[in-house]
């Protein structure tokens, strides 16, 4: 499977940047996948949670506070406001966890994003 270059970037630096198989994404209009050979698009983020299956068959969760995604072919940017990775090898899932939630809550989102964000995120924490 052909991959694609994702980079997440927020104002304190980039927190991913690697090759992926695929990364689901919290757009303004709804979750939307992107796969590598994707046609070119800007798109505005909701605070949500950023799914990626990685090169090496694992997936890697990122809770954001909102921002935009840039879409090229073969490259993925997202430009956001706040990010916490809610699991991976380095992290400690039940800090990241809390800091997630408080990340959402405070988000210039409706209350209706803001509730499903919370609820992947919980979700994510029970499926540990």
């Amino acid at each position: 499977m052909k991959l694609l270059k994702l980079e997440i970037v927020t104002p304190d630096g980039v927190i991913f940047d690697n090759e992926v198989k695929q990364v689901t994404l919290p757009g303004s209009e709804g979750e939307f996948g992107v796969l590598a050979d994707h046609a070119a698009l800007v798109s505005l983020l909701d605070a949500g949670v950023i799914t990626i299956a990685t090169a090496d068959n694992k997936e890697v969760a990122v809770a954001i506070s909102g921002g935009y995604v840039k879409v090229d072919e073969d490259k993925t940017l997202c430009v956001v406001e706040g990010a916490v990775a809610l699991y991976g090898e380095d992290s400690n899932l039940a800090q990241a966890i809390a800091e997630a939630k408080e990340l959402l809550e405070r988000a210039q989102s409706s209350s209706m994003t803001i509730a499903a964000a919370v609820s992947k995120v919980e979700h994510i924490h029970k499926k540990r």
